[in-house]
Order: structure tokens, then sequence, then C-alpha cells
């Protein structure tokens, strides 16, 4: 192994060592919360868990509906807490949460909650990748994909929030990938947050508003209707509509040619 390689080698491992390292810290503040959680029976306490489908949030939902009337607050941070945690590492199971957030919460509380929770935990993995992610990528092979999406950037450089908010509704590229790829190339934070932030919302107002019918529904895809689905289409197109104005407008402000003019 020549020196070059031995250094890559190093630097991958350093990477994976702070990320184990930042995973279990905050790992750490999960437990502590958890921890520290009101008292109920045995039965209860072992429903306290990230739900892994429907039934588990279904019995979620019902101790921690209980235990909301008195203890809201340690319910709000228990959801926030974890919501962001998932985000930022980029664990399955916010759908899940942001469902039973529709159940646990007023419709704007829980809209609010799922957005800012959804925008923390993903500045959170545009921090970390920014941080650790260039030696990673290189590692699991993702820069091929992320040089393709570079160019879609590069393209859209003039709208970039806007470009960011229609990624966000559509699912052309998954979230974490969009989380883990941003500051590789050059998307700035500042777009990144406003993008995500109001990208997030049409898709957790579908899911937030399932949680309002949470023991009606058998699996999480009950919650996408063919209403639900058109509408967030519709939003993903009326994303857009802001950089097809701005485009004909400087299209209409071209010099005229007179040679082509009658």
């Amino acid at each position: 192994m020549d020196e070059a390689q031995t250094s890559t080698s190093n630097s991958h491992s350093r990477s994976l060592q702070l990320l184990v390292t930042l995973f279990l810290i905050s790992l750490s503040l999960i437990a502590i919360v958890f921890y520290n959680m009101p008292d109920m029976e045995e039965s209860e306490r072992a429903s306290i868990k990230l739900p892994r489908d429907i039934e588990d949030a279904k019995e979620l939902g019902r101790v921690l509906s209980r235990y909301k009337e008195t203890h809201l607050i340690f319910v709000t941070l228990g959801v926030f807490t974890t919501y962001i945690f998932l985000q930022t590492f980029a664990i399955p199971g916010s759908i899940g949460l942001s469902i039973l957030s529709g159940f646990l919460f007023p419709f704007p509380l829980a809209l609010l909650l799922v957005c800012t929770c959804s925008t923390i935990g993903a500045t959170n993995c545009y921090l970390l990748a920014n941080l650790i992610g260039s030696s990673l990528i290189s590692r699991f092979n993702f820069r091929d994909r992320i040089s393709n999406w570079k160019d879609k950037i590069d393209k859209h450089k003039d709208h970039l929030i806007y470009y960011i908010i229609f990624l966000r509704i559509t699912p052309f590229l998954p979230n974490w990938f969009i989380n883990i790829a941003a500051p590789q190339i050059g998307v700035s934070l500042i777009p990144f947050i406003i993008g995500t932030f109001c990208g997030v919302a049409p898709p957790s107002f579908i899911f937030i508003r399932a949680g309002t019918t949470l023991y009606t529904l058998t699996t999480t895809g009950d919650a996408l209707s063919l209403n639900s689905i058109l509408i967030t289409a519709l939003l993903a197109v009326l994303s857009l509509s802001p950089v097809a104005y701005k485009k004909w407008t400087d299209y209409r402000e071209l010099p005229v040619d007179p040679m082509h003019t009658d």
C-alpha cells in the first residue's frame, strides 16, 4: 500500500470514528430524555419506542396521548429530539413520527413541529456531511451520483431555493441524499435551510392530516390518497413557477433583431 492509499485509509477511519462518536453522544442525549420520562406502568413503558409499523404507532399514540394531558413538555420534547436524531443520521422512521404528531397535537402545532424538526435535522446532516462527508462519499462510491446532481444544481444556481423546495416536495431524490450531497456541490446553507423548511411542508401536511385518523390506518401507505398525491404534484409544479416566470420575463426583455421584424 503506497503513501496516498495509506493517507486515504486513515482519513476514512478518522471520519468513521468521528461519525460513530457523534452518533453515540446524540443517542446518549436521547436516552437521558427518556430516562427522565414520567412514571408509567411497565406495559406502557414498553410502548415507548420508535414505531416500526402503524400498529406500534397506534400503541405509542395511545400511551403518549394519555400522558400528554399532564406531561405536555416531556411528550413534545421526546418527539422533538427523536425526530431530529433520525433526520440528523438519516435513520428511517420520521414518517411514523409525522403521523404520530398529527394524532397528538393540534394541526398547526404539529405542522410547525415537524417542519422545524425536519429542517434542524437536515441542517445537522448537512453540517455533518460538510465536516466528514467527502471522505465517506468517496468510500461508498457516491461521487458519480453527486456529480450528476451537481450539473442540475449549476443550471438552477440563480433560483436555488425554489429548486430545493421542488426536490423536497417530489420523490426524485431521497432526502438523506440531498442532505449529504448538498455541501459537497456548493449548495449554500441559507438556501438549503429555507428550501428545506418550505419544501417539507406539503408532504408533512399529508402525513400529519393522516395522523388525525391514526386508528383507522392499517399501513403508512394509507396516508396517501389520490387527492393528496395530486395536491402534492400541483404544489411541486407551483414551486417552480417563479423560475418559469423569471425565464419568461428575461426572454421578453431580450433585444429584438431588426432583421427579423416586419
